[in-house]
């Protein structure tokens, strides 16, 4: 049995809804992140997915890499912003977080 084009989908479709539910679910700050990256990897896999399994001149690995730099980048103002969050009101619920005054 090989790996296809259709397995690389199912995961990433997996990946993504579990994301997807994290981020719509969760009150948490840090497992809403954790969920942003779990939809960003989902679109990585796509990426070199189909860059493998399809003819054209599209690099999936230079859009993924790209993702993932954009992602690390993001992740480090998002920490900051949590941790800046948790100062002011000792907690990292984001239902707590409703006011931009501390």
């Amino acid at each position: 049995m090989s790996v296809g084009l259709n397995h690389y989908l199912f995961l990433a479709a997996v990946l993504f809804v579990l994301g997807l539910y994290a981020v719509i679910t969760k009150k948490n700050a840090v497992t809403v992140l954790m969920g942003i990256e779990l939809i960003l990897n989902a679109a990585n896999i796509n990426f070199v997915a189909f860059s493998r399994y399809t003819d054209t001149d599209m690099d999936g690995q230079v859009f993924a890499i790209f993702v993932i730099v954009t992602a690390a980048a993001a992740a480090a103002v998002a920490l900051a912003i949590v941790l800046n969050l948790y100062e002011r009101l000792k907690s990292i619920n984001l239902d707590e977080a409703d006011s931009l005054s501390g």
